[in-house]
């Protein structure tokens, strides 16, 4: 476990450095600070800055030379004492030019500004669309364009949002910092929607990019810009001015007390944990480690025992949790015989169980926690006699319709309808955290390539052929390869199905923010959960 977080934390240190010393020094040479830097000068003194999304597009783009972190950097900050969502172009990447999993990875920060209510500060600094990859940027509802659709709507909202040009701002780019609250502009930027080379391109004329677009111009002339200033370090002072005469909204109605420390070490998680499937180990044990004064009042203790549900408060907010237990425990069914349930397998019982539970949170306006270790829903005769997809329908019905804030860390597995029901990606939790143990998948490696090796094997033999023992070895060790990879959290997290990859021993302090962020919206809708199976 410790070897795995320690993995992650060196290749985040090198993300962090995204184009790398000589594309650090050509910014440092135009005069203005990089990406991590402006973050740096505009976060309060001594608070940290929560970065969501930093291995997103891991892996991906390497026959373009690669995009860290997408070439935007995202996360949670206190700016003046608030609570802010900060959107900041990497010009070291590219210039800061959107590839698709940029735009993606913008649209879902500022989805998670709609959700919650986060006023949003960008930092503009882009050449524009990744032009090769065009045809996956431009179009499509969770691409580009969207970015300028959702500035309209969080305006309308009443989402502040803030946005300082800091380099280049051109062509579609330059529509984001017009439709905020506060444009500011730093000297020797440009904002305009075809550059010199376009322009004579297109109508013949010449002209500077200082006539087109500078921020003098854009200052004096087409008073497009609220504030022009001189650098980098004035503008991000200007921004904090701004933020400190912001007034204060309506706070949410979730419950919270004075915090407590759980009376456990978060670091012996790492002695409970080691992310080995086949290892039972007891979710309270997870559970002390997490919550206020390690107090759960877990709710039917003595039913659908291998779904935990009850009680706590972490940070001081009342939560209800639902998590897998991983120990096989024995239960009688309904004729009075004993059976032994497995660990992380969701049973008729637990599912309904947790159904009736995440209901009354609703009903109570108590948030959700979901911590995935979850192989999926029992199958066989036994199971499915006892009405196994009916009680799981009921569990996603109430998943879907939860309106309370929803917060899901996967720690093991999380596989299937299992993901599905434990309020996976699709069901709109507010955050997705994921340890380095995590495995995302339809089914854990091993099983996906049985499968598959054996839809292959029979397709090769209604062809004639037959394959020998190695063979057959070779293909389930290849097609498992691929499908281990696929598991890897980094591979989620680098398509956005993970928000952000903890140390486990972070869990709390990161659902404490979680939770401080979705307390800044009161709006909860009414709870309905239309036609359930019963």
């Amino acid at each position: 476990m410790a070897e795995m977080v320690a993995q992650v934390r060196n290749e985040e240190e090198i993300i962090r450095q995204g184009g790398g010393e000589k594309a650090i020094a050509a910014q440092h040479k135009k005069g203005r600070l990089t990406a991590r830097e402006r973050i740096a000068l505009l976060v309060d003194p001594g608070t940290e800055f929560f970065e969501l999304g930093s291995f997103v597009a891991w892996r991906m783009y390497e026959e373009w030379g690669g995009a860290p972190s997408a070439g935007v950097v995202t996360g949670l900050a206190q700016v003046q004492g608030r609570l802010c969502m900060l959107i900041v172009n990497d010009a070291t990447v590219k210039a800061g030019a959107f590839f698709p999993m940029t735009a993606k990875k913008v649209i879902r920060a500022q989805n998670i500004a709609i959700d919650n209510h986060i006023p949003t500060i960008y930092l503009v600094d882009s050449a524009g669309v990744f032009l090769p990859l065009q045809e996956d940027v431009f179009p499509d509802t969770d691409d580009f364009g969207r970015v300028f659709r959702n500035n309209a709507v969080m305006s309308a909202m009443g989402i502040p949002q803030i946005a300082a040009i800091m380099g280049m701002c051109v062509a579609g780019g330059a529509y984001l910092p017009l439709m905020c609250d506060h444009i500011l502009m730093t000297e020797g930027s440009g904002l305009f929607l075809a550059g010199p080379a376009l322009v004579q391109a297109a109508i013949g004329a010449k002209y500077s990019a200082e006539e087109l677009g500078g921020a003098k111009m854009h200052s004096q002339i087409s008073g497009t810009v609220d504030f022009r200033e001189p650098d980098d370090e004035s503008c991000l002072a200007r921004i904090r001015q701004l933020v400190d005469k912001m007034g204060n909204r309506q706070l949410g109605v979730f419950d919270r007390k004075q915090p407590e420390e759980p009376l456990y070490s978060a670091e012996e998680i790492y002695g409970i944990f080691d992310g080995d499937p086949a290892r039972q180990y007891d979710m309270k044990e997870i559970i002390a480690r997490i919550v206020d004064g390690s107090q759960f009042s877990e709710y039917k203790s003595e039913y659908g025992e291998t779904v935990l549900c009850g009680y706590a408060r972490i940070g001081g907010f009342a939560v209800g949790i639902v998590a897998n237990q991983k120990t096989h425990v024995q239960q009688v069914d309904h004729n009075g015989n004993k059976r032994m349930e497995f660990g992380g397998v969701i049973y008729t019982e637990s599912a309904e169980k947790a159904a009736r539970f995440i209901m009354d949170c609703n009903q109570n306006l108590v948030p959700l926690i979901f911590l995935h270790d979850v192989n999926g829903f029992m199958v066989g005769r036994d199971a499915e006699w006892s009405g196994i997809i009916r009680a799981g329908a009921k569990m996603v019905n109430a998943v879907s319709n939860s309106v309370v804030p929803k917060i899901a860390v996967i720690v093991g597995g999380s596989f299937g309808a299992g993901h599905y029901a434990m309020c996976g990606k699709a069901y709109d939790p507010r955050f997705l955290f994921a340890w380095p143990t995590a495995k995302y998948a339809v089914m854990a490696g091993a099983s996906a390539a049985g499968t598959l090796v054996e839809i292959k094997i029979k397709q090769l033999e209604r062809g004639g052929k037959k394959l020998s023992e190695e063979d057959k070895k070779k293909l389930f060790d290849e097609v498992k390869a691929t499908y281990d990879e696929q598991t890897d959290p980094r591979y989620g997290a680098a398509r956005l199905w993970i928000d952000k990859i903890i140390d486990p021993a972070e869990t709390r302090e990161a659902i404490i923010t979680a939770m401080e962020v979705a307390a800044l919206n009161p709006e909860v809708p009414k709870f309905s959960v239309g036609v359930l199976q019963t």
